[in-house]
């Protein structure tokens, strides 16, 4: 008989990003499905978890103080939490929030998951065009500390641009590459793309990617998806009944963009 897909019952899960957009959307769903869910967020959380940790995801001394206050064992890592381009935040902030804290996070934490557990992340379409860049995505993962990720960042900030397209980039080949070792002791890592959605961040991805891009990405799809859209794709990943021989996969959910892309019809 086949195990039940989307069990979460007494799964320990923490969530970062978990206040709002796809964060608290995959957190509903979580606590439907019976999770124990350990939330990471600056912002307050209003749901009903198990425990609420306030931190900076770009600070590696609160991310330290975080894993230290979860719990010892762990089922499963989603990684939500991001900021945009857009001009709020400066290059090496997007970079030390979407990269650097997200990466510094997972390490620590992979320690504390088992054999069936998995890690997935929020990349972004935006991430698509690391097969331009392996030069600096070998040189982004060998800088393996928080500190040296930093230098890094000083030294090429012509090529960290706003941000937030490397720092995607650097997601997705993290997903690929770190997979291939995480699998060999039962722990999977994947990640979604979302394409244009309906966060509170629309507004600064418009002035950062470009109205004309985001309109245009819209029209193909038809609209804009909506947080809860994306997160049973989380789940799925995640869910070992469900996706137990899906690993190192950076998973596009964008309605046809990325298709039209593919096929010159952008």
């Amino acid at each position: 008989m086949m195990e039940r897909l989307l069990d979460f019952d007494d799964r320990v899960v923490v969530v970062t990003g978990a206040a709002s957009g796809i964060g608290a959307a995959a957190v509903d769903l979580l606590l439907a499905y019976g999770a124990r869910v350990h939330t990471v967020d600056i912002a307050p959380v209003t749901a009903s978890v198990t425990q609420t940790h306030s931190g900076d995801m770009g600070d590696p001394d609160s991310i330290d103080a975080i894993v230290g206050a979860l719990p010892a064992e762990v089922d499963v890592l989603l990684n939500c939490a991001g900021v945009p381009n857009g001009g709020r935040f400066t290059p090496a902030e997007v970079m030390r929030i979407n990269w650097l804290g997200l990466r510094h996070l997972t390490e620590s934490i992979l320690p504390r998951i088992g054999d069936g557990g998995s890690v997935v992340h929020v990349a972004s379409t935006a991430g698509r065009g690391w097969v331009e860049r392996i030069p600096a995505m070998t040189e982004l993962m060998e800088a393996e500390s928080f500190g040296d990720g930093l230098g890094w960042i000083e030294m090429n900030l012509a090529i960290c641009g706003d941000g937030y397209a490397l720092s995607k980039e650097a997601v997705q080949y993290y997903t690929l590459t770190r997979s291939l070792e995480t699998v060999h002791r039962g722990v999977r890592m994947n990640s979604i793309c979302p394409g244009v959605t309906n966060t509170a961040l629309v507004d600064d991805f418009r002035r950062g990617v470009g109205a004309d891009v985001l309109d245009r990405a819209t029209a193909i799809a038809g609209r804009m998806a909506e947080p809860a859209e994306m997160a049973p794709a989380l789940l799925f990943l995640a869910d070992e009944a469900s996706a137990s021989y899906i690993n190192g996969v950076n998973l596009n959910i964008d309605r046809g963009t990325g298709a039209a892309r593919a096929v010159g019809a952008w």
